[in-house]
């Protein structure tokens, strides 16, 4: 199953895509958080054939919704009711600072994030369909 990844943010946006077996996440892009944000998700996932959207999840040492997460569960409840699709979470424990280890430009930084947002939400599916 193809899936996007998506690193929210208040500023950008980081788009990653797996591979058509839903194994591998790849970096894509990275969008600026404006009117167009979602037209563009939307004609990106048309694109790829994508079958479910991953979303990071960003909450603090203590477990709270950190405050961008309001703005990204909407933005969730939109994409799941304009795409018809799933929408799936996973929490994205310093996702920023393990991409900018891996890339410099802000841009890459984004979109490697939202690429291992998906990298782990996959590894635990792939794990358990391994079990079956």
């Amino acid at each position: 199953m193809k899936l996007i990844g998506i690193d929210y943010g208040t500023k950008r946006v980081g788009v990653a895509v797996s591979d058509a077996d839903g194994r591998l996440a790849f970096p894509k892009m990275t969008l600026p958080n404006d009117h167009l944000l979602m037209g563009n998700l939307k004609r990106f996932i048309a694109d790829e054939g994508v079958q479910g959207i991953v979303i990071g999840e960003s909450k603090s040492l203590a477990g709270a919704d950190n405050p961008v997460m309001q703005d990204a569960r909407q933005c969730a409840e939109r994409l799941e009711k304009e795409t018809q699709l799933p929408v799936y979470f996973e929490p994205e424990w310093y996702t920023s600072v393990e991409a900018r280890r891996l890339k410099e430009a802000a841009g890459a930084v984004d979109a490697e994030a939202a690429a291992l947002i998906l990298s782990r939400y996959l590894a635990k599916q792939n794990t358990y369909d391994d079990l079956d």
